[in-house]
């Protein structure tokens, strides 16, 4: 990413700390990647509420607020999935440099997508075989009685 080593260190745990107190950040794709293979270690240590892993944590965040919630709101709801934390969702190319830039958010906090869930299984479609079969058998009589 073009940055020293520190440089890195610090924004990514400042990505971090925004990813977990805001559950969505808008950034480019290359830092989304980068930071998900920061943070998802993280979130698996959180699932283990010991004072090692917190402090394992905070070496990572630096912000006890973060941490706090780490462990007490974002740990209950990712505690029976396995792995795949995050979600990248990439939205297009940034107008002043064409940067591909994207949404990086925590998969069990996206409202929008449990919703769509639930209408999508409440819909229901008219299939064109349903009005096919409805057509034929009324015009199959008409043909027997003109043919006799």
């Amino acid at each position: 990413m073009g940055r020293t080593a520190t440089h890195r260190k610090a924004m990514l745990s400042n990505m971090a700390v925004s990813l977990i107190m805001h559950k969505r950040i808008t950034t480019t794709t290359a830092k989304a990647k980068a930071l998900k293979k920061y943070i998802e270690p993280l979130l698996t240590r959180s699932k283990n509420d010991t004072t090692n892993s917190r402090r394992v944590v905070f070496s990572f965040l630096q912000d006890k607020f973060a941490v706090t919630e780490l462990f007490k709101e974002i740990s209950l709801k990712i505690a029976d999935r396995p792995g795949g934390y995050t979600r990248i969702i990439r939205t297009g190319h940034r107008l002043g440099d064409n940067a591909e830039m994207c949404f990086i958010e925590l998969v069990d906090y996206d409202e929008n997508m449990m919703t769509e869930k639930a209408t999508k299984k409440t819909r229901t479609r008219r299939s064109k075989k349903a009005t096919s079969t409805k057509t034929t058998p009324a015009a199959a009589p008409e043909a027997a009685t003109e043919e006799a």
